[in-house]
Parts: structure tokens; sequence; C-alpha cells
């Protein structure tokens, strides 16, 4: 059985969807479990519609919530003929359960309404996805991965069960290619002890994909994307950059650790744990090699980058000159740990602690509120974290030129730099 993943991107519209679907039917007579993220741009529209409900916008909400089920209405009336109604009613349930939240009154925190209203884009793209591969006569049944994917409360950044987990995979995913040839599930998303929606973090559907993998022994996970395969760095912001056909888990896993979109960081584990290879390939022209990670070490890579914009420097100093270490650093990794935020990059000296941070607008001011009662705190935004990864000191130079660098950490291997 192989695990296909496919992004927003491949699904964003009409030709793409059927350009997604030919994908599969290629691989005809094979055992393919598909992890399908939202359409393009949806995460995001259902993000607005989270604000504006949170904030008290309900009419606001409901407007936006009403465009983007007529999107997605617009695009399975051009995929399906003879089952649309079928189609539809799926979608409309899925439409029920968001409507019935907005008209209610926010009670509970931010996180639990993102992850109960955003989890809906999943729902619906592989619901369509689904009935437009049976239009197509495949066989293929579309499964709700919240039945499966068992999760802590932890909204926005929860926790699997793994336990829970590969029973009800054993026991209700497994039997399910004795009949079909294709099941599609959601990414990204799961669900409580309670039947609460939760997230696994952005981007998880990469992650989702290697538990299918790691748990129902799968003999590869293939992640298509709308790139040529793996490469140096982002080329929409670096040019240069160059394709890498092979890497090893390892690296890989330190790319994702510093940032790299490419593949989620919590993604690689379940598949080195199982030696099972991980393979991103380009939708738009499956023929091309792509990039194959596995346990191959990697040789002779050129410098690799990873560059995160929209950061926030904080810094945390003693108020009366005494040391930061041991109590006071303590405090502060448990108000870390309590509003669920972690640092991309940390530093201190003798009496102040510096964090680089996501600008997470809400979670960032609550940290700085309540560290203020320990330290005096400043805070910095609109700042960019660069990391290179086998650096090579004209490409340090290169890449910082007419940039003020502000903290510069470096290792053997691995620069970062935080720049203004």
């Amino acid at each position: 059985m192989k695990v296909f993943k496919f992004g927003g991107a491949s699904i964003n519209s009409i030709d793409r969807i059927k350009n997604t679907a030919s994908i599969i039917q290629s691989f005809k007579g094979e055992k393919i479990l598909i992890v399908v993220s939202a359409m393009g741009k949806t995460t995001n529209a259902l993000e607005k519609v989270v604000n504006a409900f949170f904030e008290g916008r309900k009419e606001e909400a409901l407007q936006l919530f009403e465009q983007l089920k007529n999107n997605h209405l617009d695009v399975l009336k051009y995929l399906i003929a003879l089952n649309w109604q079928k189609a539809e009613n799926q979608l409309k349930e899925f439409f029920t359960e968001i409507e019935w939240l907005l008209h209610d009154k926010p009670v509970r925190s931010y996180d639990y309404y993102y992850d109960q209203i955003v989890c809906c884009g999943e729902l619906l793209s592989s619901s369509i996805l689904c009935n437009y591969l049976a239009e197509e006569k495949s066989k293929a049944i579309w499964l709700d991965v919240r039945d499966v994917i068992r999760t802590d409360n932890n909204f926005r950044d929860a926790e699997i069960d793994w336990n829970f987990t590969s029973q009800r995979m054993t026991t209700s995913v497994a039997p399910l290619f004795q009949e079909y040839d294709v099941v599609i599930t959601q990414g990204f998303i799961g669900a409580t002890d309670e039947n609460e929606s939760t997230t696994l973090g952005r981007e998880g559907s990469d992650y989702t994909a290697a538990i299918f993998a790691n748990i129902l022994e799968g003999e590869s996970v293939t992640i298509w994307k709308d790139v040529d395969a793996v490469m140096s760095a982002d080329p929409k912001k670096y040019p240069d950059a160059t394709i890498l056909h092979s890497l090893s888990f390892t690296e890989v896993i330190e790319m994702a650790y510093y940032g790299a979109q490419v593949i989620h960081p919590k993604t690689i584990k379940p598949l080195q744990n199982k030696n099972i290879p991980l393979l991103v390939k380009s939708f738009l022209d499956p023929t091309l090699q792509g990039t194959i990670i596995s346990k191959e070490s990697s040789k002779n890579l050129p410098p690799i980058i990873v560059h995160k914009s929209n950061q926030v420097l904080i810094q945390f100093k003693s108020k009366d000159f005494s040391f930061v270490e041991d109590k006071p650093i303590q405090q502060l990794h448990d108000l870390l740990n309590d509003i669920k935020i972690k640092p991309n990059l940390s530093q201190n000296t003798a009496i102040s602690l510096l964090c680089c941070f996501d600008d997470h607008a809400e979670k960032i001011d609550q940290l700085a509120q309540a560290a203020s009662n320990i330290f005096d705190v400043e805070v910095e935004r609109n700042l960019t974290l660069l990391t290179i990864r086998h650096y090579q000191q004209d490409s340090i130079h290169k890449l910082t030129a007419d940039k003020n660098v502000l903290l510069e950490q470096k290792t053997l291997q691995t620069v970062q730099m935080i720049m203004r």
C-alpha cells in the first residue's frame, strides 16, 4: 500500500482536481491511501471566518462562510453529474456543522474555535475529490479521519494518541482495502475523545500521511507538490536555488526543525522509525525525478537556505541585574508551556534572554504581558530569521548584504541570523 498526500495547490481548481484524479488513476491496480489538504486559500479564508466569529462579528463570519460554501458548490457542480445530489448533501452536512457553531457566541478559547472551523476545509476538499473519482468509476471510499486519529485537547497543535489511533486504523482502515483500491481521507486534523475536532499544526497533512504509513506499514509516502523537487531554498525568494534529488532523513529533519516548509517537522520520525522512504514529486509533471528522502546519507550538499519572515524578537531582561539563570528562566519556560508557544531561536547573556518567535499576535501579547511581572520586556516585530545549512562565508555575505543582523548563532554546519 502506498500513501499519497495532495496539498491545496494540487486541488485548487477544477482542472487541478481532474489532474490529481488522473495521477491516482495512473496507479491502477495498486492500493493507495490518499491524504488531502484543503483547497488552495481555503484555510486562509476559514481563518478569517474564525477571526470574525471570535471578535463578535457574527454576520460577517456567516457572510464569509457563505462565500466559501458557494465556491465549493460551484466546483462540485462542474465535476459531478450522475451523483451530484449525493455529493452535495455530503458537503451540506459539513456546512451545517460550522453554521451551527457560528450562530452561537464564543465562550471558549480562540484555538478551540479555530480547530472546529478550519477543519472544514479538508472535509470539503476530500469529499469533492472522492465523489469525482467515484464518478470516474474508481473504487474509492471516503473516510472521516476524525474517527481514526485520536488526539489530546491541545487545540491547534494536538498530540497523537498512538495506541488508540493504531488500534482504530488496524480494525477500521486496513480492511477497507479488501473492497476498495483507494481510501481518501483528510490531513491536518484529528479529534479528542469527546469528538471535538483538533488540528496537528500548520502543514500537518504531511504528518497525517506519515502516521498512516507508519501504522499501516506503507511501502512509501509521496507528497505531491507544485515544485519539481525539494530545493535548496524557496525559488520565489532565491532564484539560484538548486534541486536536491536525494536527502537523508537526518538532513530533512534538520531542515524541518529550522522551519523549511517542504516537510512538516513531525513527519520524518514515523517514517524513519520504520524505514519508509518519502518521495516529493511534481503533480504538474509526474514524470520528473523529484526527491527521495531515505536513510541513505546526504553528500556534497549546497548551502540550504530557510527564510522565515514575520518574526518577533523579545528580550527578557532581569529587573534587578541578577543573573537570569535558574529560577527566572524556569519561570519563563513555564510561561511558554502555558501559552503554548515555542521560540525559533534563543540566546542568553548574564542578565537577559533573547527569544525569536513566529508572530502569533495574540500569544506574543499574552507572553509579553505575563513576563513583564518577572522581567523588563522589549519586543521588536517585522524581523526575518535566516538559517543556512552547509554555509560558506561568501553565501553569508551575499544573503546579509544591506541587512542589519541583530543576533547570530553559528555551528560547524548551520548559521542562524535574525535580521532587520
